[in-house]
């Protein structure tokens, strides 16, 4: 449970690092920064994986690229469904998701660093 809350905070606080990165993207504070996490974890559960498989011949075709707009497509979900986060259009999505990615993967490695 407490491995669970810390990455809700460390995802919340990855958030708002991606606002103020990201020209487009807009997160008003924690409080939509957490439900935001929880939403983006509940988007990436159930919806993402049905996207993946839809979209499966498109993804092999462009060599797992288009699983970049699947992401950008899951942060503009979770805008939409969140208030007090906004994403101005497509290109905001996508380069918030992939920074997003890259925080994520970032803060895995040094995690992991730290628990070797």
């Amino acid at each position: 449970m407490l491995a669970f809350l810390a990455h809700l905070i460390l995802t919340a606080a990855l958030l708002l690092l991606v606002a103020n990165l990201v020209h487009g993207v807009q997160v008003q504070g924690w409080g939509p920064a957490l439900v935001g996490a929880i939403a983006l974890g509940l988007v990436n559960a159930v919806v993402r994986p049905l996207m993946v498989l839809l979209t499966l011949p498109l993804t092999m075709l462009t060599f797992g690229l288009f699983l970049l707009v699947v992401n950008a497509l899951m942060l503009w979900l979770v805008a939409a469904l969140v208030p007090g986060i906004h994403v101005q259009g497509f290109g905001p999505a996508l380069l918030g998701s992939l920074v997003l990615t890259l925080l994520n993967l970032a803060v895995g490695l040094l995690i992991a660093r730290k628990d070797s």
